[in-house]
């Protein structure tokens, strides 16, 4: 199984015609495309699953660079999701690693 990334697609491209795209190349376990949350509008990339790594290989070196409502895509192989860390945010503070503000004295 190949998961196959796919960018810079017009942002009206749709999962089924994502999908007819990679279909002569071979059987497709499943095409999505990428939506922003809070729009629902399509982000402009999305990924292909392939069952069979000949076929996959193959749509990869076909579609890469094709012309696709005027936009050169960008396809190849899907990097692994890198994990994400929970928690975080706040922040703040001044960038440094000094400690507490010394007070200074004042000038007069």
């Amino acid at each position: 199984m190949k998961k196959i990334y796919v960018g810079n697609f017009s942002f009206h491209m749709t999962e089924p015609e994502l999908r007819a795209l990679f279909e002569p190349f071979g059987a497709i376990e499943s095409a999505s495309v990428v939506t922003d949350r809070d729009t629902g509008r399509s982000r402009g990339f999305g990924f292909v699953q392939m069952p069979n790594d000949d076929e996959a290989d193959k749509a990869m070196t076909a579609l890469n660079g094709k012309d696709s409502g005027g936009r050169a895509l960008t396809v190849n192989e899907a990097k692994p999701q890198a994990p994400r860390s929970f928690g975080g945010g706040g922040g703040g503070g001044r960038g440094n690693d000094r400690g507490p503000r010394q007070r200074r004295e004042p000038r007069w």
